[in-house]
C-alpha cells in the first residue's frame, strides 16, 4: 500500500468513525430492526454475526431472533495476518475478552459460514468495505468464497456511506448491506 493510500484509509477512517458515532446515536434501534427484517425466514444455515464493539451497528437482536432455527458464530482472531475462524454462539453462551478487548465465546465448535454479517467503518456505492485497517475480514471472505459460495452482508449506517472510499486489490466486495434504510442487494 502506498503512503497516499494509508493516509487516504486513515482519512476515510477518521471522517466515517464520527458519521457512524452521530448515526449510533439516532439509528441504533431501526437499524437493528431493518437486520432483523430483512434476515426472517432464515432457517438451516450457519450465520455468523459478530459482538459489537462501539458504536458498531447492533446485529445482536437479529442475531437472538435466528438463533432457534439456524446455527450461529461470531468471529475469533487467531493472529494478524491471519483469517479469522468463527466460534459457534448462543444467546446467553459463557464469553470471555479475545484480542483488541472483543468478547468470544469461551467455548463451543469452530463453524464455516454460509452467510457472514460484517461490521465496518465505511461502504461505498459497490459495496465495498472500509473496516478497521487489520484486513481480517478481506482475508477471511477471500478464504471462504475458495472454498464454497458465501454471502457477505454489511452491516451499518446509511451515513457511513462514503463514495471515494480508498480501496486495494485485495478489497473484498460485500453481496449486500442492510442500514437503518433497509437492505441494499448488490448492483450488477
Amino acid at each position: 500500500m502506498t503512503a497516499e493510500l494509508a493516509a487516504r484509509k486513515v482519512a476515510a477512517r477518521k471522517a466515517a468513525f464520527l458519521r457512524r458515532a452521530e448515526a449510533h446515536r439516532r439509528h441504533s434501534e431501526a437499524a437493528s430492526a431493518a437486520l432483523v427484517s430483512s434476515l426472517a425466514g432464515l432457517s438451516g444455515r450457519i450465520i455468523a454475526g459478530y459482538l459489537p464493539i462501539r458504536t458498531e451497528a447492533n446485529p445482536l437482536p437479529a442475531m437472538e431472533s435466528l438463533a432457534n432455527a439456524n446455527r450461529l458464530c461470531v468471529p475469533v482472531i487467531d493472529a494478524p495476518g491471519q483469517p479469522l475462524r468463527f466460534r459457534e454462539w448462543r444467546p446467553g453462551c459463557a464469553l470471555t475478552e479475545g484480542p483488541f478487548r472483543v468478547m468470544v465465546p469461551s467455548e463451543g465448535a469452530w463453524l464455516v459460514p454460509e452467510l457472514v454479517i460484517a461490521p465496518l467503518v465505511a461502504f461505498d456505492d459497490r459495496l465495498f468495505r472500509l473496516g478497521y485497517g487489520g484486513g481480517f475480514y478481506d482475508r477471511t471472505l477471500q478464504s471462504l468464497r475458495v472454498d464454497g459460495p458465501v454471502q457477505a452482508v454489511g452491516f451499518a449506517y446509511s451515513a457511513q456511506r462514503d463514495p471515494d472510499l480508498p480501496l486495494e486489490p485485495t478489497d473484498q466486495p460485500l453481496d449486500g448491506l442492510v442500514t437503518e434504510a433497509g437492505a441494499i442487494p448488490l448492483a450488477p
